[in-house]
């Protein structure tokens, strides 16, 4: 039997959580215990879900982040098996079930991602070649992108115990940097079906906040390298990135004349040459 610790941080998203509960409340699996962290939100979002919905456990915290309150799940979670549903996003009936059984199927995983929907302003859009997704030992596919959805993924505890957690001092790639963590130690089960729905485009997303996003994955992959974490053939495609990324970011700094941080991404780049 799999039980799941449902996790979905929220902060000012009063409008999207309603139908995000709703895709979880609405799964043909229902094993599960679902678990709001709000992130210190102050758009009384919290009295309108607890009158509409005075079953779900909801749980506040000052305003820390989307790693802060995931972690915060994690850590009070009841169950082994972790789900993640941002705010913004939702499921298909069926996704749990078919990852439980997907899952059940092929014992040796201990995490497992689906294909996506994604929905910009409205209007669904393709997603390109370069975000496909992949199963099996993916390392060498994380580096370049964020493969994996946070909304899509199930995940068993013993991982968590193993590689840590969200980053808190990542404000954004926070997903990217514990999916190369993860896919550096453990093969990922990829079910090819369209169970996640990602909705995009609206002004509170935490991509449209922070311009040069290779900077702080360039921070992960440094993350990664400096604590030897990687076995010689990880480091050396991580290598490889780290400079790429650096260098892609050094172009805007030269655009902005930011003469400190170009020098810093400069030595970065004569290190691990």
């Amino acid at each position: 039997m799999f039980n799941i610790s449902i996790i979905i941080p929220t902060y000012n998203r009063k409008s999207f959580l309603i139908h995000a509960i709703d895709s979880v409340l609405n799964q043909t699996y229902q094993n599960l215990e679902l678990i709001i962290i709000d992130d210190g939100s102050s758009d009384k979002s919290m009295e309108y879900i607890k009158k509409k919905y005075p079953s779900i456990k909801i749980y506040k915290q000052l305003n820390k982040g989307v790693s802060s309150a995931r972690n915060k799940g994690i850590k009070i979670s009841s169950n082994n098996w972790i789900a993640f549903l941002d705010s913004d996003d939702r499921w298909h009936p069926k996704k749990l079930e078919k990852q439980i059984n997907y899952l059940a199927k092929n014992p040796k995983y201990k995490i497992c991602h689906t294909d996506e929907i994604w929905i910009r302003k409205g209007v669904r859009i393709n997603q390109h070649k370069k975000h496909k997704k992949y199963g099996g030992l993916i390392f060498n596919k994380c580096l370049d992108l964020c493969r994996i959805s946070p909304s899509s993924v199930i995940i068993h505890k013993d991982i968590f115990n193993k590689v840590g957690v969200f980053n808190e001092k990542l404000p954004v790639c926070e997903d990217y940097d514990l999916w190369l963590r993860i896919t550096a130690k453990f093969p990922v089960l990829y079910l090819d079906e369209k169970l996640t729905i990602k909705y995009g485009g609206h002004l509170n997303q935490l991509s449209k906040k922070y311009w040069g996003m290779d900077r702080f994955r360039v921070m992960a992959i440094e993350n990664l390298i400096k604590k030897d974490y990687l076995n010689k053939k990880n480091k050396i495609m991580a290598k490889k990135f780290l400079k790429e990324k650096s260098n892609i970011y050094l172009q805007g700094l030269k655009k902005r004349k930011k003469k400190k941080e170009i020098t810093y991404y400069e030595n970065i780049i004569k290190k691990h040459a």
